[in-house]
């Protein structure tokens, strides 16, 4: 290898083309993160966002956001522990669904801004219908996102060459959907750095071992790395499975590599799971839950639930069952994947890689490492539940995404060289490169003309993610009509707890449920004060999709009534109008107020006054 190909090396070609490539990674970053930057884009994006604005405020790991099945849960654990169910605090609920490490992040960048003081970053009419901390958040995930471009760069010069290494950073830095990730609010970003990190040094120890040297520092390294990717995601302890197995069969002395990795796994995520026990009686919380949203009903349909047990556990019983929808799941990942790699085309080309003999050792065993912590997650991913979005919560697909992408382009290299192709051409040398990087960047160029000339635009520039968000209503007007005492229930809880700084629980999925809620936030002397209705409940035509409007929903009616029709003399006469069932309740919230008209509606007690 010549001296310009080793990571150090550097020439006046090099500089320049090292130069380029940070003018284009800090131009993406201004365009995705001011141009174009229209809010966080997801629930569970928000919701790790709002815990960790109440961890700044020193309220510990407590959350706004509040599930049903959640209730159900603490409701449980204290009547096992001699308890009342009424010893549940609403106003002061831990949270035992999110893994910890990025809402504590989360909480010093917040804490730094200012922005535990909720007035310092309450919306100004007229000005922007953008949160701005919906900015600084997305600014969190840019950097990580820029770590794992570097981490990746050191860990694929390190396997292969700079070359590879340096197209696969391109083709990260032009990859549309890790950019999504970074507006998203998930951990995905950061969970990227945490595994390449914990991959490098399980490569530094896979060297160690082929040359008979000690490993075991390197191995702790990567186990110190992967215990804290499982506390930025609880999904991810099915990776660990399928590191320990294959550090079992490679490391020396055999199991001793993954009973130490295994022991600090264990202590790291040990005190938080004890939290999670002692609040909800289970070691996984309200999380574990997700297990049958994966392979029952949706995940939406168990947390709204404040008595899953019946639904849930019913499927377990058939072991049919329990295989085929696993079975189902694995097979729409694989017609989803290359979505998933983030439209990487040389990402796949990993799998091709596997059938080709690399001479080097530390290559042709690494790549085993890597498919077995992918298939693990895979499995966990079928069992936990993954939708067609690309950008899902458990989406870890795109975790792989690097170092498959260096295997592929390893792999064509190896295919090009062999071609009997004109001496002295670079551009034919070179040229599979070139057309990787033009496939794989498509996504990108497509969307960028548009995306950029509406951006331009003063008045798209200032749009949010609509629908199904409108943060003004909810941080102006929402906000300022209710106090730190109300509890609102809601269709998007995670929504009302970020921009509207308020408690909400997420609207149960019957109206007895709802009752029962009323009922223990009269004990605590706190106050229902109304239920929110958003888009969130009748998006992507609903009157045509059984699921959420089934038998089990008792607020069907009321979820689709912002869309029902206008009498001619102004007045609303929907849905909810002819449901009986919801009489006795909308009797006791008679006020409706319309804060975006035909979107969002709030039933309260109280009549709304606009602010």
């Amino acid at each position: 290898m010549s001296k310009n190909n080793d990571i150090g090396g550097m020439n006046a070609a090099v500089l320049i083309r090292r130069l380029l490539f940070f003018v284009l990674l800090f131009g993406l970053v201004f365009f995705y993160l001011v141009l174009t930057f229209k809010g966080l884009t997801s629930a569970k994006g928000m919701e790790q966002a709002q815990l960790g604005r109440e961890i700044a405020r020193g309220n510990h790991y407590t959350t706004k956001m509040i599930r049903p099945a959640a209730i159900w849960q603490t409701q449980t654990n204290a009547e096992a522990n001699g308890g009342s169910s009424n010893d549940i605090q609403l106003d002061a609920f831990f949270d035992t669904y999110n893994a910890p490490l990025q809402p504590f992040i989360y909480s010093v960048v917040i804490k730094a801004v200012g922005g535990d003081d909720f007035s310092r970053f309450q919306m100004v009419e007229g000005l922007n219908n953008i949160y701005r901390l919906d900015r600084v958040i997305a600014a969190v995930s840019v950097i990580f996102f820029l770590i794992a471009i570097g981490v990746n760069y050191l860990l694929i010069s390190r396997i292969f060459d700079v070359r590879i290494a340096g197209v696969t950073a391109l083709l990260m830095a032009l990859s549309d959907l890790m950019w999504k990730f970074t507006q998203t609010g998930l951990p995905q970003m950061l969970m990227l750095v945490l595994f390449s990190c914990a991959m490098f040094f399980a490569y530094c120890a896979l060297e160690s071992t082929i040359e008979g040297k000690s490993a075991m520092g390197s191995i702790i390294t990567a186990g110190v790395f992967l215990t804290l990717l499982v506390l930025t995601k609880w999904l991810a302890i099915w990776l660990v499975v399928g590191f320990l197995i294959y550090a079992a069969f490679t490391f020396r002395p055999r199991g001793g590599a993954s009973l130490i990795v295994l022991v600090i796994v264990g202590i790291g995520c040990g005190y938080f799971l004890i939290h999670n026990l002692d609040h909800s009686g289970n070691l996984g919380g309200t999380a574990h839950l997700n297990l049958y949203g994966g392979i029952t009903d949706s995940e939406e349909g168990i947390m709204r639930n404040s008595d899953p047990s019946d639904d849930t556990y019913r499927i377990l019983y058939s072991l049919k069952s329990l295989i085929l929808t696993t079975l189902g799941n694995i097979l729409r990942q694989a017609n989803f994947l290359y979505n998933n790699l983030g439209s990487i085309i040389a990402a796949p080309l990993f799998f091709f890689a596997l059938l080709h003999p690399f001479k080097r050792h530390s290559i042709a065993r690494f790549r085993w490492l890597i498919l077995l912590t992918w298939i693990f997650a895979t499995a966990g991913m079928a069992l936990y539940g993954l939708s067609n979005n690309s950008t899902d919560a458990n989406q870890l697909h795109i975790l792989f995404a690097p170092l498959m992408t260096a295997y592929g382009l390893a792999f064509v290299s190896i295919l090009w060289s062999r071609l009997e192709l004109p001496a002295g051409s670079s551009i034919l040398r070179f040229g599979h490169f070139v057309v990787i990087v033009a496939i794989s960047a498509g996504p990108l160029l497509l969307t960028l003309p548009r995306a950029l000339k509406a951006s331009l635009i003063t008045d798209e520039a200032q749009l949010p993610v609509w629908p199904a968000y409108w943060p003004p209503v909810l941080n102006r007007n929402l906000h300022n009509t209710t106090t730190d005492k109300s509890i609102i229930v809601s269709d998007q809880p995670w929504a009302v707890a970020w921009y509207a700084d308020r408690h909400c629980i997420w609207l149960p999925r019957k109206i007895s449920e709802f009752n029962e809620f009323e009922k223990i936030i009269s004990e605590q002397k706190l106050e229902l004060s109304g239920i929110l209705i958003t888009p969130s409940s009748f998006e992507n035509n609903p009157l045509y999709q059984p699921g959420r409007f089934g038998r089990n929903e008792d607020f069907a009616s009321l979820m689709l009534d912002p869309i029902s029709i206008i009498t001619t003399e102004g007045q609303f006469n929907g849905l909810r109008n002819y449901d009986r069932n919801l009489a006795p309740l909308l009797a006791r919230y008679p006020e409706m107020k319309a804060l975006f008209p035909g979107r969002i509606h709030y039933y309260s007690a109280k009549p709304v006054i606009d602010n």
